[in-house]
């Protein structure tokens, strides 16, 4: 083919990629969340430019961990990303240029196995937050020759600047969000979410009949423990009891973090009887559980209030039932009492 041709031709060939990462570029633009981004973008990479596969590496840790851990996490998100070290990440981009490739065998022990499988060749592209590199796009393609070394990198580089910037504005929406509604010591949901849970369930209630109770849950001589062992195991003393109350309690119950050393959980659909059975199940799990802390097992109990709902009380009405009956049972102790 005449020069000319090939420089018409490859004219063509990048204008049509050009336009393609302008369309996906101008629908990433208006999500509204991180997990609708990654979503919409890898979906629209893969359909757009027929890729056998894609997925997401995000090094360990990353700036992404408190939108991906624990109860946060989606199925999309188990799915469609993957961890990979730091170290490796930075290995892959030492020069924060996408990598390509047609030799998987330099992928080894970089890229998880399952997300070669079937393929020939691979592009990971680099994406960064705040200049920092937080992960990889990886591209994969049944042909040896999509991908490979002598391939220009100009149109990657851009993608990932554009999906860099548009995560960072998403992220840091989200971010704000998330420290409005959830405790950061803890993880659990906060006051204000609670507040919102409590009211759902009372017009719940109110126009279908579904009743609903709730615990409210303090730890027994949290100020003791502070004074003995530090504020520092104060704090992972309610770290710790919230993970276990949120693994504990049922998938569509809800924990929240009230003040201090108090939390509630409101139990969906729950009557008296079956909140007071759950408030000693959890009651009763903490003192056959201590927690870990130095090379040792510090014991570890909470006294539990449970009030169900008649659907006329208010939330603040069914909130104090809750918390008199959570003293009535820390005086009575129930055998329950926390040693030094």
């Amino acid at each position: 083919m005449p020069k000319i041709h090939q420089l018409i031709e490859n004219s063509k060939v990048n204008e049509s990629i050009a336009r393609k990462l302008f369309e996906i570029e101008t629908e990433v633009l208006a999500c509204q969340s991180s997990e609708e981004l990654l979503q919409r973008l890898l979906g629209l990479i893969q359909e757009k430019f027929q890729l056998s596969g894609i997925s997401l590496l995000l090094a360990e840790p990353t700036p992404l961990s408190y939108l991906i851990n624990g109860n946060l996490q989606s199925n999309w998100h188990q799915k469609n990303t993957k961890q990979i070290s730091a170290e490796k990440l930075t290995l892959l981009h030492s020069d924060r240029k996408p990598f390509l490739t047609n030799k998987l065998q330099q992928l080894n022990d970089i890229v998880p196995r399952s997300l070669l499988k079937g393929a020939k060749s691979a592009a990971l592209t680099p994406l960064s937050l705040e200049g920092k590199l937080f992960g990889s796009l990886l591209f994969t393609d049944k042909a040896s020759a999509r991908f490979h070394n002598n391939l220009g990198t100009f149109h990657l580089e851009q993608l990932a600047v554009k999906v860099s910037l548009c995560l960072s504005n998403v992220l840091i929406r989200e971010q704000l969000e998330y420290m409005a509604h959830y405790d950061r010591l803890t993880g659990v949901a906060n006051r204000r979410l609670m507040e919102v849970c409590i009211n759902e369930e009372l017009i719940r209630q109110r126009r279908y009949g579904v009743p609903f109770s709730v615990l409210f849950i303090d730890c027994n001589k949290f100020k003791a423990i502070n004074d003995t062992y530090g504020h520092d195991c104060g704090d992972k003393v309610l770290a710790y009891v919230a993970s276990q109350l949120q693994e504990l309690v049922r998938e569509n119950d809800k924990c929240f973090r009230y003040a201090g050393d108090e939390f509630v959980v409101v139990l969906a659909s729950q009557t008296l009887p079956e909140a007071e059975q759950a408030s000693e199940r959890l009651c009763n799990f903490f003192v056959n559980n201590p927690m870990p802390f130095q090379n040792m097992h510090l014991p570890i109990t909470v006294s539990c209030g449970a009030a169900a709902s008649n659907g006329q009380q208010s939330m603040d009405e069914i909130l104090k039932v809750a918390d008199q009956k959570l003293y009535a049972n820390k005086k009575t102790q129930n055998g329950m009492v926390f040693k030094l």
